[in-house]
């Protein structure tokens, strides 16, 4: 077994490259410089190809005349891991994937755009993995990921923060933001807390007592 697969707590987070939207290629550029372990789902691999990406695993249900087979030897010494399980999304049987290998955090860009359905179920299917896999998703526009029931972390005035609810979330409190939540909840397709902003350069709080809660920073 090469050194390249054995985990350790400090490691890079792995990252997937899912199906929908591609990002630009400076975000991916910064996603890789670390040279991650890299996942491409399914057929994204045929644009990911383009790209000259240095990919480890490709996994997918292989549908339809794509023939994983063909990028063997380019990325060699690639792993194909056949997932035909319907039960389950391809993003969702790349987490399992990871978990299973002992990685602890990953990133995901190319999972939303194009399909509502693919980048709501994307989004929201993090919840899911929580105690198994610190996920944070990107696009050239924001970063999303799951808030601990504490979270601080310094922002710049102005900076857009949307928190969504997953279901329903209660007890939320903010400090530092624009329009302040004082132990309050939030239901999703009802009240959200969708393009709050910072109100001063400093730390933003934000706390909640149930529920899961996605915190979605944009830098629009």
């Amino acid at each position: 077994m090469s050194s390249h697969h054995i985990v350790r707590d400090d490691q890079e987070p792995a990252l997937i490259i899912a199906n929908g939207q591609e990002c630009s290629q400076e975000l991916l550029g910064q996603l890789l410089e670390w040279s991650p372990f890299v996942v491409v789902l399914d057929n994204a691999m045929e644009r990911v190809s383009q790209l000259n990406i240095k990919v480890d695993v490709l996994l997918g249900d292989f549908d339809g005349n794509f023939n994983p087979e063909i990028y063997k030897e380019k990325q060699f010494p690639l792993e194909i891991v056949h997932t035909p399980n319907q039960d389950k999304t391809d993003l969702e049987k790349a987490f399992d994937y990871l978990i299973k290998k002992g990685h602890k955090a990953v990133n995901v860009v190319w999972a939303t755009g194009k399909r509502i359905d693919h980048t709501l179920h994307n989004l929201t299917i993090c919840a899911a993995y929580q105690k198994q896999l610190k996920i944070v998703f990107f696009d050239d526009h924001s970063k999303a990921f799951l808030l601990p029931k504490k979270f601080e972390k310094w922002y710049v005035k102005n900076t857009i923060l949307s928190l969504i609810p997953i279901g329903k979330v209660s007890g939320i409190s903010t400090e530092n933001l624009f329009y302040p939540l004082h132990n309050e909840d939030l239901t999703l397709g009802f009240r959200t807390g969708s393009s709050n902003h910072v109100s001063h350069d400093g730390i933003v709080s934000i706390q909640h007592e149930s529920g899961n809660l996605l915190l979605i920073e944009s830098f629009e």
